[in-house]
C-alpha cells in the first residue's frame, strides 16, 4: 500500500452533482443486514444521509470535486468491507488545531462512535446540510464539526491560508490548520470541560502531539504523515 500524499492547495471547489451509487443498490440486502448487526452491537449508530465524493481533479492549486448523496449504512458497510473499489472517495474537512506553543490537538473517539478509540483531528463526513447553492461547503462543515466535537468556535482561531490534502488511497482529508493564541494545555482543559457537560460526547479525550514521539498507533496513517511533515517544517 502506498504512503499517504500530502498536497498543499489554495482552495476547494466542491459541487453536489448527484448520481446513483451502484454499490448501494447492488448490495442493498447485504448492507441492511450488516448495519442491523452493527446497530445491535452499538445502538447509538444512526442511518442518516451523507455526501461522498465520486470524482475529483487537482490542478493549479485547486481541488475540484463532485459529491453524491448516500445512506450512512452503505458508507459504513463499504468501510467495514475494506473499502472496495466502488467509485467513491471518503472526502471530508478536518480541523488541525495548532496551539501557540506549536503542539497539535486531536480527539480520541468515544466508544459509542463508529471509529471508537481512533485519534483524529475534529472532522466528520459531510452531509446534506453542507450543501448551499449547489456547492458543498467544507468551511461550514469544518466549523460545525469543530463546535460539535470540542465546543470551540472557529472564530477563536486564525486559519492558515489554503488547505492541505492528505490523500490515502480512497480517503481524502482536506485539512485546515487553525492557530490558537492559547497553549496546548489550556486548550485541552477547555475542551475537556466541554466534554464533561455533554451527555454523549463524540470525543472521549484530547491528545496532544508535540513531536513524532507522540504518535499513537490509533492515529491513522494520513494523520501521522501530515504531522510528520509539519514537525519537519513543511
Amino acid at each position: 500500500m502506498s504512503e499517504p500524499r500530502i498536497i498543499p492547495i489554495e482552495r476547494l471547489d466542491l459541487a453536489f452533482t448527484p448520481e446513483r451509487w451502484a454499490f448501494a443498490g447492488e448490495r442493498r440486502a447485504a448492507i441492511d443486514a450488516h448495519f442491523a448487526m452493527r446497530q445491535r452491537e452499538n445502538p447509538a449508530l444512526w442511518n442518516g444521509r451523507v455526501l461522498l465524493m465520486h470524482r475529483y481533479a487537482i490542478d493549479g492549486g485547486v481541488m475540484r470535486g463532485h459529491f453524491l448523496e448516500a445512506d450512512y449504512a452503505s458508507f459504513a458497510a463499504w468501510q467495514d468491507w475494506g473499502r472496495p473499489d466502488a467509485g467513491i472517495y471518503d472526502c471530508f474537512a478536518s480541523a488541525a488545531i495548532r496551539a501557540a506553543d506549536g503542539a497539535f490537538l486531536l480527539g480520541v473517539m468515544s466508544p459509542h462512535t463508529f471509529n471508537a478509540g481512533h485519534i483524529y483531528f475534529p472532522s466528520g463526513t459531510p452531509d446534506p446540510s453542507d450543501i448551499a447553492g449547489g456547492k458543498v461547503d467544507f468551511e461550514f462543515s469544518l466549523r460545525r464539526e469543530l463546535n460539535e466535537e470540542t465546543g470551540l468556535d472557529a472564530g477563536e482561531f486564525e486559519p492558515e491560508p489554503g488547505w492541505t490534502l492528505a490523500i490515502d488511497n480512497e480517503l481524502i482529508a482536506a485539512i485546515k490548520v487553525l492557530r490558537s493564541p492559547l497553549g496546548a494545555e489550556p486548550l485541552r482543559a477547555r475542551i475537556r470541560q466541554h466534554l464533561a457537560h455533554e451527555k454523549q460526547p463524540e470525543l472521549a479525550d484530547i491528545a496532544i502531539a508535540r513531536t513524532p514521539a507522540d504518535f499513537d498507533p490509533m492515529m491513522r496513517s494520513f494523520i501521522r504523515a501530515f504531522l510528520a511533515q509539519r514537525f519537519a517544517g513543511g
